[in-house]
């Protein structure tokens, strides 16, 4: 979770200031906080989310306990691949989160021989991403989801319309499954090089070779 620190801070002649900190995760927001309050010159100071939501120190350190021990900060990369000669699609997703104090990656891919177009490829990639998190236990959370159509993330973050009536089935189904996990999702666009994991799973369903693997990653 990404919050900012606003905080009033009182000098040691008394006077005051209010200052406000960029957007930071929600571990070091709390170290930054315990490091005020040792000045023993911190009048106040809460922590606001995204959603403007306000937090005190103790609300958020029992929300860090509460979810440590399932998937949190998770990040999700998708990519949908669309074969016009065989009319199959290959789905991928990478899935970066941590949990009991270490960090993962799970990687997966699916072969689908139901789909007609790339965008419909690309909005099934998300879906699946979706089935993913919602077996790996991720609920309740805010996620961010990262890929490179500018179809699929333009249409559900209401900037593009949806005219095609299949594409707004998926977009429908996709809302409704992020509403069910109680998921705040938080969308990324970025450039197909940026988005060559995802890209690379998609492309080897497309070659039928399956993935399927979680790796624990260590700090260097």
């Amino acid at each position: 979770m990404k919050l900012r620190i606003e905080l009033t801070y009182k000098t040691r002649k008394g006077t005051e200031a209010i200052f406000t900190s960029d957007e930071m995760n929600a571990e070091k927001a709390l170290l930054v906080a315990d490091d005020f309050e040792q000045t023993g010159r911190l009048k106040n100071i809460m922590f606001v989310d995204r959603y403007d939501s306000a937090w005190s120190i103790k609300e958020l350190k029992k929300y860090l306990e509460e979810i440590e021990t399932e998937p949190h900060n998770v990040t999700v990369y998708f990519d949908g691949g669309f074969d016009i000669q065989t009319k199959k699609s290959g789905l991928g997703c990478a899935i970066y989160y941590e949990q009991n104090g270490k960090s993962f990656r799970l990687r997966k891919n699916q072969l689908d021989g139901e789909l007609d177009t790339n965008n419909e490829a690309e909005y099934a990639a998300l879906y699946f991403t979706l089935q993913e998190l919602e077996s790996l236990g991720v609920h309740h959370l805010p996620v961010q989801f990262v890929g490179d159509s500018q179809v699929v993330i333009n249409q559900l973050i209401g900037e593009w319309p949806v005219m095609e009536d299949t594409l707004n089935q998926w977009a429908d189904r996709i809302e409704e499954k992020l509403k069910d996990l109680g998921i705040s999702p938080e969308f990324t666009l970025v450039s197909r090089k940026k988005n060559q994991e995802a890209d690379q799973l998609a492309t080897q369903a497309l070659k039928e070779i399956e993935i399927m693997s979680t790796l624990e990653l260590k700090e260097e």
